[in-house]
């Protein structure tokens, strides 16, 4: 059930080149549009993490079995209120998952993969990390409240076929009540511009309610500056992949005690002991 997200795999490949044409026969120069080079590497990286997560999965799947059948509770998957509470759990759960990679550097590490793009199309929602292990403690207290290991899976990949087609500039503003409660490409926009105002907003992953609750929400002003603070000028996937792994490595052994040491892995990809800064960030 969960590999349902490779079965869309056709429908982005098809609306993905419509979109590519539309940039090549409808031209807008406000828009970012493709990049041949920057566009393989999006492709080589979304190909590279369903491949490490054909067999990843296996060892989420075990895991959340144990939890689930230690748990006690159970969600009946007969109910239909079942799964309207398993789609705001995962929904919710994906707000904290998103919120925390872009908040503790070596989340962030794994994360900034799909940041690292400069442009803002379709083949952006494919350029996903090669390290998805750091995702594996969010989704565990929906097992443990009583959703099946199934059930979980299957919503992580409703709501990931969702947040493809928010990866557009060709789609500007929808009607404020879907705006209000749904994320769209303008509020992820927002999330993937390295504006200042921009930085560290809009998390949601089908809802932007959390957003509104948490304080996270930034709505869309000014044209985002799409990519990271501190851009990388590489298109080769595995410097895509590991790069701030590499850096944050560097930066925790030239660091002077452990204090300083932890600080560069479990604070923000921003800090450093004198505050000049001790990583990317978008």
């Amino acid at each position: 059930m969960a590999e349902v997200l490779y079965y869309a795999v056709p429908a982005f490949v098809l609306l993905l080149v419509l979109e590519l044409l539309s940039f090549k026969y409808a031209r807008d120069d406000e828009l970012v549009g493709y990049e041949s080079r920057d566009t393989r590497t999006s492709l080589a990286m979304g190909g590279g993490n369903v491949a490490i997560n054909a067999v990843w999965k296996f060892a989420v799947l075990v895991l959340y079995a144990g939890i689930y059948e230690l748990s006690p509770l159970r969600m009946p998957a007969d109910q239909w209120w079942t799964y309207v509470l398993l789609f705001f759990a995962d929904d919710l759960a994906y707000y904290w998952f998103h919120r925390i990679h872009h908040e503790v550097r070596v989340f962030w590490a794994s994360h900034v993969v799909h940041h690292s793009s400069q442009h803002y199309n379709l083949s952006t929602a494919l350029r996903q990390t090669w390290t998805p292990m750091t995702a594996l403690p969010f989704w565990a207290p929906l097992a443990i409240v009583g959703f099946a290991p199934w059930m979980i899976l299957l919503q992580q990949s409703i709501s990931l076929i969702y947040q493809f087609w928010i990866h557009t500039e060709r789609v500007r503003k929808l009607p404020a009540p879907i705006e209000y409660f749904f994320n769209t490409p303008s509020h992820h926009r927002v999330h993937h511009g390295a504006n200042e105002v921009y930085l560290d907003r809009n998390y949601g992953g089908i809802l932007i309610i959390w957003d509104r609750m948490f304080g996270t929400f930034q709505g869309e002003t000014v044209r985002p500056k799409y990519g990271l603070t501190k851009n990388i000028r590489t298109f080769r996937p595995t410097h895509v992949a590991f790069h701030e792994f590499v850096d944050m490595a560097r930066d925790v052994r030239a660091a002077t005690g452990w204090r300083h040491k932890l600080g560069y892995v479990f604070r923000g990809p921003g800090w450093s002991p004198d505050g000049t800064g001790g990583g990317t960030r978008g």
